[in-house]
């Protein structure tokens, strides 16, 4: 993503919002160690919500090539960092994603950038999955997508059940990845390998 730029009025509006949500826990905002903290939570979420500015179709469309390549396309191991809705608390892990181009390639760096105009907004690790699946084969229009996700989340392990090594893994798939049974174990034993 191109370097980011900071809204001033977002920026002063939130920090407000935090001075007051520290005097509520019972924390003293002018104390040294806070006096710029209702800022930086400021422009941390700014950062961390980007991907609400961004057109992940774009993204694709920006390196699309004619191709006549027909086996699957893997890029695996892409880090994924998001918050989630319910508590705003990051989950963060791992997205698997392969297609089987109709014709249609695309430059490989724009999947992991597709992935992070994505998590970069407040999610739930099944809604991304989706998203990420849907994008790719509405704009590249091949013969079937596959995303697999792992993921731990903070709500989890520092709150709540507080699971610390417990991992949620989601999947969605089209065309020959849901048709083709064999199709599908390749790319799950392919994510699985460990080739480099």
């Amino acid at each position: 993503m191109s370097e980011f730029h900071y809204n001033d009025d977002t920026t002063e509006q939130i920090s407000n919002i935090y001075r007051t949500v520290l005097s509520q826990i019972g924390e003293n905002p002018d104390r040294e160690g806070l006096i710029k903290t209702p800022e930086r939570v400021a422009k941390a979420l700014q950062f961390l919500t980007q991907g609400y500015d961004i057109k992940p179709e774009d993204i694709l469309k920006s390196a699309l090539f004619s191709e006549e390549y027909s086996e699957m396309v893997i890029v695996k191991d892409i880090e994924v960092y998001s918050m989630c809705e319910h508590h705003m608390l990051p989950f963060f892990g791992k997205a698997h994603i392969a297609y089987i181009p109709n014709g249609t390639i695309v430059g490989l760096s724009k999947l992991p950038r597709v992935v992070d105009a994505f998590s970069r907004r407040l999610q739930v690790q099944e809604r991304l999955t989706i998203e990420i699946r849907d994008c790719i084969q509405e704009t590249l229009k091949p013969k079937g997508v596959a995303v697999v996700l792992e993921c731990q989340h903070m709500c989890m392990q520092m709150r709540g059940v507080q699971k610390q090594n417990s991992v949620t893994t989601s999947s969605a798939f089209t065309g020959l990845f849901l048709s083709n049974d064999s199709t599908r174990k390749e790319f799950i034993n392919l994510v699985q390998a460990k080739l480099h």
